[in-house]
């Protein structure tokens, strides 16, 4: 499965740098920067490929861990709508069916 848009930590993670170098890289504008909800800062999959494929940025070999807090934050981020509305109908559901 693949996101269009990527965190920070992804894109460093596939382009082979530190964060700090992917955040001088959208100051430089080299790499264009996305605020969703005004929180957070993601870049969509699409351009960071391009950047890798064109060779600008060199790979500094550095390795990143993506948690599983992190994953889990990412994960009802992003599915919150699905979540929300089947904790909604799970209730629903209940309340019909225990007045019985």
């Amino acid at each position: 499965m693949s996101a269009q848009y990527i965190t920070v930590r992804e894109t460093a993670q596939i382009l082979g740098v530190s964060e700090k170098k992917v955040m001088d890289l959208i100051e430089a504008r080299k790499l264009q920067a996305y605020r969703i909800a005004d929180q957070f800062l993601r870049l969509k999959r699409t351009e960071v490929m391009q950047v890798r494929g064109s060779g600008e940025v060199a790979n500094e070999n550095v390795h990143h861990a993506y948690t599983v807090p992190e994953r889990l934050l990412d994960f009802i981020y992003y599915n919150d709508f699905y979540i929300g509305s089947s904790v909604i109908i799970f209730t629903l559901l209940y309340v019909i069916f225990s007045t019985n």
